[in-house]
């Protein structure tokens, strides 16, 4: 095999995923409002409406003009109707007339003011209203948060709920989202057995499935789980190529290694293509990328936490250029509880704690169990800790980057 990048480093890797999933980007759709949570917005939605769409109350109150007030002391006003929120009624404000206003309720015409109820004091139909109320007091202006024309999400925006909120208050019902991609899942290895049955010497539960597919099921996605792929070239080639065929995006775990039974990189290098292979990575290095068919096929390692850390690094990065985001993921950042003693030159993703300090500091505890068959260390953990390339000595308090699951 041959012809392809491989011991390529972390960020050629990711250049290399992002270049694939732009020219492979997923059609779009048009999905009712009430289905688009956690989906990728397609194209720029731009304001048809203002908002507030017309002048209103920001208080319970009473709306008047401020011609009328003395500025000096109380002003008596007659009380002459009350606008709740709804239809704007057909009442004009008068000299010495005040309207009834709840919150949210248009502005009465010839109203410029509101006073809230507390400030002021009625009786047998009087208001009196204290000195001092400024002029416009309380009041939400037509477009003070958006205005017509306003492009108020930009295409590649993940629509999280106060986004659609935001849409449905624009009074759209529809928006075009980009598709999310069809997913196939294997596991890989004679050794493997479901869960809930006997094992014999040898043999291992599969773990690996539902750690993917939950993983996926987190991205908002609907993965399908095919039957773990026995150790047989033959086999793996027939169940591979009728999946690529189906779906947008081909997972496997295991079989990726340079063992005489890791088929998956020269059955990739003779039936499709492999974009790269092996990253400058721990854990996770063996990991293959590539396609075959009309699928984008990713390759992950057998290890447990090699699957967790390929996926949460370059697994959601190609979900997310597949899909067209173009918001990155947020970057946090917390200090190292523990000093930590790296003694290779690869980029690092150690398993570790969040600790949330009273004095506003994050801290990150990591695990000691670094090894990539120790999913315990995984379980007990919540963040991936990356440490930066090269061997290096990181004592208590250095500032890390943390990748939470």
């Amino acid at each position: 095999m041959g012809g392809f990048p491989t011991r390529i480093s972390y960020d050629d890797a990711s250049r290399i995923v992002d270049h694939i999933a732009s020219e492979r980007r997923l059609a779009h759709e048009r999905l009712a409002i009430k289905r688009v949570d956690g989906r990728i917005l397609a194209q720029d939605l731009t304001a048809s409406i203002s908002l507030p769409a017309f002048d209103n109350s920001r208080m319970d109150g009473f709306a008047l003009r401020h011609a009328d007030l003395n500025p000096e002391s109380g002003t008596e006003l007659r009380i002459v109707g009350a606008q709740f929120a709804g239809p704007l009624l057909d009442q004009a404000l008068q000299s010495g007339q005040c309207i009834r206003i709840t919150t949210g309720a248009p502005l009465p015409e010839g109203a410029d003011t509101v006073v809230i109820k507390e400030e002021t004091h009625e009786r047998d139909g009087l208001l009196t209203v204290p000195a001092g109320v400024a002029a416009g007091a309380d009041i939400r202006r037509a477009g003070e948060d958006v205005r017509v024309g306003e492009v108020v999400l930009g295409a590649g925006s993940v629509l999280f709920p106060a986004r659609v909120s935001l849409a449905a208050a624009l009074g759209v019902a529809e928006l075009e989202v980009s598709q999310r991609p069809t997913v196939a899942v294997f596991t890989t290895g004679d050794e493997l057995v479901e869960p809930g049955l006997p094992l014999l010497p040898g043999q291992i539960y599969n773990s690996n499935r539902e750690l993917l597919m939950g993983l996926l099921r987190a991205e908002g996605l609907e993965p399908v789980a095919w039957p773990t792929l026995p150790d047989d070239p033959a086999r793996i080639e027939t169940a591979l190529r009728d999946a690529a065929s189906a779906f947008d995006l081909v997972i496997t775990c295991g079989g990726v290694s340079a063992g005489e039974k890791d088929h998956l990189p020269a059955l990739l290098a003779a039936q499709g293509g492999i974009h790269f292979w092996k990253v400058k990575m721990k854990p996770g290095m063996p990991v293959l990328f590539g396609n075959l068919d009309q699928a984008l096929f990713l390759g992950l390692p057998g290890n447990p936490v090699s699957v967790l850390a390929t996926f949460l690094t370059l697994g959601r990065r190609l979900l997310d250029g597949l899909q067209g985001r173009a918001e990155p993921r947020a970057k946090r950042f917390a200090r190292l509880t523990a000093s930590w003693n790296k003694s290779h030159e690869r980029l690092e993703f150690l398993r570790g704690r969040l600790q949330y300090g009273q004095d506003g500091v994050l801290g990150v505890a990591p695990n000691s169990a670094d090894a990539s068959h120790r999913l315990r260390a995984a379980a007990d953990s919540d963040v991936l800790i990356v440490l930066g390339e090269g061997a290096q000595e990181f004592p208590i308090g250095s500032v890390v980057e943390v990748l939470v699951y």
